[in-house]
């Protein structure tokens, strides 16, 4: 089981083989070509691909003989492109399982920032107010058992809102993903129910709910709730701009305190502050869910999943020199690239023990 925040908890990981379903359709070479240069090809998370985008405009740059791809395919198809050796780079807002860790020995885990994930909504008629929601009201949406806008544990919430007698319409992810599994972390610690009967993992036995409807990806969870009023959704951060130009609202979140806060960089990295001292050097540990009073709870390392062992020494060479690149504040984790996403630079002693991993790449 991975590491968590609370008492150990059922984590559903997908067979590799089913993570891998439709990475034929990647333009994924099983190993780049070395003779116009090094190749680093980067798959998988939808919530860090804008993040990886601008990053390889900027390497392009610093570094010309390394040429730096980026595809959004979700994290668990980017997992499974690393540890199948279809890509060099496997992002993933996710860590990978123990039992993936013990079945795939050499390759590492390394966070190279930190984010959030936001729950938004589509709520005709609320108004300016930010609506509140909690962990065990939305296993109640997702599980089928609080159906309705003005239901009795959302209106307690939202004392005087204009809550509408109209069905809610939740939206899941269809892929393996990296944000269901941040999403329903929160669920499993935060909701008893959840955890005895669900679990958490990029991919879970949803109960089945009358209207939900499913998309791929955060662009298509964006998509998907613009289009769709009384929907409700839960979206990687660094698509708050296009959120924003959707119109969607975006819920303040109860946290372990019982305080209610939004997404904001204060929030994210109180949150990030109260669990990375626990970090093992294997950088496996959840972030959701922290204690304190201005805590965001659905927080996480955005992670990179690599092998240790590369083909050859340039590669192994281009592939370090690239993260630690992207780990500097100098370089990718400076403010122009992490602000414009929403992320946060790791603290010292985290991107410390990123930088031990990226040394055992040979």
């Amino acid at each position: 089981m991975p590491r968590a925040t609370t008492p150990r908890h059922r984590f559903t990981a997908p067979p590799l083989a089913a993570m891998m379903c439709g990475l034929g359709l990647l333009a994924l070479s099983a190993a780049p070509a070395e003779s116009a240069g090094t190749v680093l090809d980067e798959t998988g998370s939808t919530l860090i691909y804008p993040l990886f985008q601008r990053w390889s405009a900027a390497y392009s740059t610093v570094a010309p003989g390394v040429t730096l791809t980026a595809a959004a395919t979700g994290s668990g198809a980017g997992i499974a492109a690393a540890l199948s050796g279809r890509a060099r780079i496997g992002a993933s807002d996710a860590y990978m399982s123990d039992q993936q860790v013990e079945q795939n020995r050499g390759m590492l885990n390394i966070p190279l920032a930190i984010s959030a994930q936001t729950v938004n909504y589509n709520l005709p008629g609320l108004g300016g107010s930010a609506l509140k929601l909690d962990g065990p009201t939305l296993a109640g949406i997702y599980s089928g058992r609080i159906t309705v806008w003005d239901a009795a544990p959302i209106a307690a919430l939202n004392p005087g809102a204009h809550l509408p007698h109209r069905q809610i319409v939740p939206i899941r992810r269809a892929d393996d993903s990296g944000d269901t599994f941040i999403f329903t972390q929160f669920l499993d610690f935060s909701t008893q129910s959840w955890e005895d009967r669900i679990g958490y993992g990029t991919s879970v036995a949803w109960p089945t709910v009358p209207g939900e409807l499913t998309a791929t990806g955060n662009e298509g969870m964006v998509q998907r709730a613009a289009a769709t009023p009384y929907a409700l959704a839960y979206i990687g951060i660094s698509f708050k701009d296009a959120i924003a130009k959707a119109g969607l609202g975006t819920a303040m979140l109860e946290n372990q305190s019982g305080k209610f806060v939004l997404p904001t960089a204060e929030t994210i990295s109180t949150a990030a502050s109260k669990l990375d001292p626990r970090t093992p050097p294997d950088e496996r540990l959840s972030l959701v869910f922290a204690p304190g009073d201005q805590s965001y709870p659905l927080v996480n390392y955005e992670y990179v999943v690599v092998s240790a062992r590369q083909p050859n020494g340039e590669v192994a060479e281009g592939l370090r020199r690239f993260l630690l690149w992207a780990l500097s504040p100098d370089g990718g984790g400076a403010a122009q690239y992490l602000d414009a996403v929403g992320f946060i630079p790791l603290p010292d002693f985290i991107r410390a023990l990123s930088e031990n991993q990226i040394d055992r790449i040979k």
